[in-house]
């Protein structure tokens, strides 16, 4: 599989990539992973990404899609990847699909969980992240054994800054405005698969019909 993994915060993206990659080889790949694992392999794109962060500078696109390209290129994504969270622009999108031209490869899809705005202001105001290992809960469907405290590490588990409802509404008009007319870019390059869900079995179902 080569797929793109589209939908605003908290749709459950990272979700569906780790249920995907357990039925292949394929790779989940974000913007994140591609900046850490260039600047900790230490390539000379990687030393320019590491420059443009520690200064509290973006990345530029040129930049990014330039570890990208080193990234796609690498052995484990041979069997396939998930991008997850990339691209965010139209610009991007464009240079994407130049990239993959380039190394002769191309999309499978692009699948869109298109996720009620309600649902993911409740899901990302319940959730919360264990402050050492990363372990993530909800205190509604996933909550500790004991209040606060991570049932792996036994550290504090807390609500992150960016998860307020104020932050969340903030991060949902962001995606809206940059990232959200990529669903008629790929709408039109006949790539887009939709999912009103993120639960696996009708992604699944969706992306048979598809592959």
């Amino acid at each position: 599989m080569k797929i793109i993994l589209l939908g605003p915060p908290g749709a459950g993206k990272g979700t569906i990539a780790k249920a995907l990659m357990q039925h292949d080889e394929s790779v989940q790949i974000s913007t994140g992973d591609i900046l850490r694992g260039a600047v900790a392999a230490g390539t000379e794109l990687g030393k320019q990404a590491e420059a443009a962060m520690t200064a509290g500078d973006l990345v530029t696109d040129e930049l990014i899609m330039g570890i990208m390209e080193e990234r796609l290129q690498q052995d484990d994504c041979q069997q396939g990847y998930l991008l997850d969270g990339f691209p965010r622009t139209i610009p991007q999108a464009e240079a994407l699909k130049a990239l993959l031209s380039k190394l002769d490869e191309r999309l499978d899809c692009v699948l869109e969980l298109d996720i009620p705005r309600d649902i993911i202001i409740d899901r990302l105001t319940t959730r919360r992240t264990c402050t050492n290992c990363g372990e993530i809960y909800n205190v509604k469907f996933k909550p500790p054994r004991a209040e606060g405290i991570c049932d792996v590490c036994g550290n504090e588990i807390v609500q992150r800054d960016d998860e307020t409802e104020e932050a969340i509404e903030n991060r949902l008009q962001v995606y809206n405005e940059q990232t959200a007319p990529l669903v008629e870019f790929y709408r039109n390059e006949g790539l887009l698969v939709s999912v009103p869900t993120s639960d696996l079995e009708p992604v699944m179902d969706a992306l048979k019909s598809r592959i």
